[in-house]
């Protein structure tokens, strides 16, 4: 096993910007990434994406030097410096906001503290040669440093701390006193600010709002260096990213041509796996009948024939050699290897089925109705109410009650005052933990007080491609959150309700697999009530809307 190594070569002599060769990174007894090998120019912009869990900070920890590779070799070649972005800043909450710029600006507080040094030194050495070498030495310092802007990057800071909505912040603030999201912005603005030639962020856009991301889309766009960015955000992969690597199954798979290529390949290989599918069950097909009807065939012919010619009472046995016999037999042998490397079929669709498929009549009773309903502190809903087939988008700031009232909706909270109606079934994915106690398998979990036996809830729940069929053993205590919320995602699209209530059904979530939600959504006929930060799919949403502000509809 070697490092990370960073090559001093120029960018214009240098084919890759970072390589990983046979990579392989286990915890414990389990494989998170089975030896990789990929690559990335300079100057390119990577987006990178897959599930919750899948290993896609593990692949930047391992990019950023944080961590190492149990197997392989990773190459980073950045003599412009890197910058990495964690998902956690990773400092006490006493420390302060300027422990965390200087945290990020540590190559360049490096160099400010060699140039003091060179300076120093300067001072103290004699007319001569040694004058010269440090003169030398302090000069390409100096040229690092500049090529870097260091002396502006304080400035920047606060540039970044501004269109990232933290504009003015103290820098002897402790970070205890600031929100998570707060100390996200503040580790982004000062990474930003450091202007390396490599920027390695994990889930940049978490805790940005629309104006704030649009701000980091275009100060990402004008880097010159290369960017990897670990993300949901399909917005941001379809602006920025010329290129996606999707982490799944401990394997890497690069794509091309930005966001647009990546779904384009998708759905190439999905149309490549229907093929072989269909191809399998045809030759499949085609053997067994072909096995039965030469036994057909073979019953047909007598056990004896009559020999003519050889007069009465000749005869001669129906022979094992017979064609018929052949071909049965090699028709079976067909049939055996076949079925022993079956082709799995590929996913069954998401679908949300409504009990009601009609469209709603007027004066019908509403599938949810809230009046004059308070929830001290948190929430004032005069009156809504939200029809069998009526689609609610509900907007607003975290901390405006948005999860308060689809919880009010789906029953798991009661009211202070007023009153709340849902006459039908509701089906409720929920934005935090899901419920499982964490000793449930998968697959019992699925199950969970459904008729059925086990190989039923099995075969249903592989068809949707949510889960490997060795994963249905696993407990839920092993999962990561987005493999927790699939169990949810694949009870909901098994069951039909009325009112369906998704609560930031994106999160933690493959950008692939969020397609994927939204068409089933698109062809869902009944009530929805949708809470999302997700910028395209608010941007495609067609229906109600409603915005909610420290706890009161706006405009209510």
């Amino acid at each position: 096993m070697r490092a990370p190594q960073t090559s001093l070569s120029s960018p214009s002599t240098r084919s890759s910007q970072l390589s990983l060769r046979g990579v392989t990174k286990r915890y414990d007894d389990h494989t998170v990434l089975d030896r990789i090998s990929l690559s990335l120019a300079p100057g390119e912009k990577a987006g990178v994406v897959g599930d919750n869990g899948a290993g896609k900070s593990t692949l930047l920890r391992l990019l950023a030097g944080a961590e190492q590779p149990d197997t392989g070799e990773v190459t980073v070649a950045a003599p412009g410096g890197t910058g990495y972005l964690a998902q956690t800043l990773g400092l006490p909450p006493w420390a302060t906001v300027q422990d965390a710029v200087d945290l990020a600006l540590a190559e360049l507080r490096e160099l400010e503290t060699a140039l003091r040094r060179a300076e120093d030194a300067l001072a103290e050495t004699p007319e001569g040669g040694r004058l010269d070498d440090a003169l030398a030495a302090y000069a390409r310092l100096t040229e690092r440093y500049e090529a870097r802007e260091g002396y502006g990057a304080d400035a920047r800071v606060e540039t970044a701390l501004h269109g990232l909505g933290l504009p003015g912040l103290a820098r002897d603030r402790r970070l205890g006193t600031l929100s998570g999201g707060e100390r996200s912005r503040l580790a982004l603005a000062a990474t930003l600010a450091s202007r390396p030639e490599l920027l390695l962020l994990d889930e940049p856009t978490n805790d940005l709002d629309d104006r704030a991301v649009h701000w980091l889309e275009e100060h990402l766009r004008a880097h010159r260096g290369t960017v990897v960015a670990v993300t949901h955000d399909r917005v941001f992969l379809e602006r920025l990213t010329t290129t996606v690597w999707e982490v799944d199954g401990g394997r890497v798979s690069r794509h091309g041509n930005g966001y647009a290529g990546y779904l384009a390949a998708k759905a190439a290989e999905r149309r490549r796996h229907q093929q072989q599918y269909d191809e399998w069950r045809a030759e499949l097909d085609r053997s067994r009948r072909l096995a039965a009807a030469n036994v057909v065939r073979l019953e047909a012919i007598p056990r004896k024939m009559s020999l003519d010619g050889f007069g009465h009472g000749a005869f001669r046995a129906r022979g094992r050699a017979h064609g018929a016999m052949s071909r049965i037999r090699n028709a079976k042998e067909r049939v055996e290897r076949l079925t022993a490397h079956p082709v799995t079929p590929p996913p069954t669709p998401l679908t949300f089925t409504a009990r009601l498929t009609t469209a709603a009549e007027p004066g019908e009773t509403p599938a949810a109705a809230l009046d004059a309903v308070e929830v001290a502190g948190r929430l004032r809903v005069p009156r809504l109410r939200v029809g069998p087939a009526e689609r609610l988008l509900i907007t607003g700031p975290n901390g405006a009650g948005k999860t308060t009232l689809v919880r009010l909706l789906a029953g798991e909270l009661r009211p202070d005052h007023g009153t709340v109606s849902v006459p039908g079934r509701v089906g409720h994915l929920r934005q935090e933990e899901t419920p499982w106690p964490p000793h449930l398998t998968v697959l019992a979990a699925y199950a969970h007080g459904r008729p059925g036996d086990r190989d039923e809830h099995a075969a249903r729940l592989l068809s949707f491609g949510l889960f490997e069929p060795a994963e249905l053993r696993r407990r839920v205590g092993e999962l990561s959150y987005g493999q927790r919320r699939r169990i949810e995602l694949a009870r909901l699209v098994t069951e039909p309700v009325d009112l369906l209530l998704l609560d930031e059904p994106t999160n933690h979530l493959s950008p692939a697999l969020v397609e994927d939600l939204e068409a089933a959504l698109a062809d869902y006929t009944g009530a929805l009530v949708l809470v999302t930060h997700d910028r395209r799919m608010r941007a495609r949403f067609t229906g109600t809307r409603l915005e909610l502000r420290e706890g009161a509809v706006v405009g209510g």
